[in-house]
């Protein structure tokens, strides 16, 4: 088992690689740094094997599956994960592997957006997409996540051996934000700086494709995180379209006795039986996330118990 694992994710980066591991081998000289090329197309992995860098292949194209691979193969009492283009110095490398090492937290962020984010990033829909993500995210899971979509952040081994990867791209951030969020591990903000690609070198994030995935990820993991809010406003919704359907009905029989729209008032009790149906959905499925809470924790009892024989092993050797 590693004490540190620099991950570094890349897909074409060889104008940056080979600058990003000598950073990191200057900043945590003692690290093991793991470059994982996802099917590169130009001399990224060669320039990463020869700064020192450990090369390996993940073959399913996404960022989500390049980290599902790493967080499978890697042992660490504590991983770094930074985007291979130079785009974040790695001056507070230490101090978020510190927040993990000694203050035990379990996800550091590194956050981009207090910083220099919005003045040296050059995509104004990229800038509006990280304010709106953290604006929701923080909302509905009730967090204070400084930047959700950052690619520099630090994790303990519990986290990384208890989340369920599921995004195959770059949704992934979301995912592992909200994870870390619902079942309440410690997550730490870190104030990082950010520079914009150098000359050359190209993002592979589409605003508008990408930014949709991640919405509808942020979407569907409320629903499974909190689905008694998320049915219950579905609820409320269908309860209150059956009373603004069903006040001028109301108003019309205290007025003449009869019920003339007929079609409306059977559309009003459909609407109530659904918003009932809904309700009650969302309170069955919020007992299964209580059970599933209970399960993680006796799971996380665990990972920490087969970290410490590792770690254990590991200094007998």
């Amino acid at each position: 088992m590693d004490k540190i694992a620099v991950l570094i994710p890349c897909y074409n980066e060889e104008k940056t690689i080979e600058k990003v591991v000598m950073d990191v081998k200057n900043a945590l000289p003692e690290a093991t740094i793991y470059v994982y090329d996802n099917n590169s197309t130009d001399r990224t992995a060669q320039l990463a094997r020869e700064a020192g860098a450990v090369i390996r292949q993940e073959y399913a194209q996404g960022k989500g599956n390049v980290i599902r691979r790493m967080f499978r193969e890697i042992d660490a009492q504590c991983y770094l994960m930074v985007d291979g283009d130079d785009t974040y110095p790695l001056d507070c490398a230490r101090e978020m592997v510190n927040q993990v090492l000694e203050r035990h937290a379990d996800m550091v962020v590194g956050d981009r957006l207090s910083s220099t984010y919005f003045t040296e990033n050059k995509r104004p829909f990229h800038n509006f997409g990280n304010s709106l993500m953290r604006t929701c995210i923080n909302s509905l899971f009730r967090a204070d996540i400084k930047d959700i979509m950052t690619g520099y952040r630090a994790f303990s081994y519990e986290f990384v051996k208890t989340f369920p990867v599921f995004s195959k791209g770059f949704e992934i951030e979301t995912e592992m934000t909200i994870h870390a969020v619902n079942y309440n591990m410690q997550v730490e903000n870190v104030i990082v700086e950010y520079r914009d690609r150098p000359e050359g070198s190209v993002s592979k994030l589409n605003t508008f494709r990408d930014g949709m995935r991640v919405i509808r990820k942020m979407m569907q993991l409320y629903k499974n995180y909190k689905p008694l809010k998320c049915f219950g406003l579905i609820a409320a919704l269908f309860v209150v379209a059956a009373v603004i359907l069903f006040a001028p009905i109301l108003l019309e029989y205290l007025e003449t006795g009869l019920v003339p729209r007929f079609p409306t008032l059977i559309v009003c009790g459909f609407l109530v039986m659904a918003a009932i149906q809904a309700f009650f959905s969302g309170m069955v499925l919020d007992v299964q996330v209580a059970k599933d809470h209970r399960d993680f924790e006796y799971r996380l009892n665990k990972i920490f118990s087969e970290k410490q024989m590792k770690c254990a092993m590991e200094t007998h050797r």
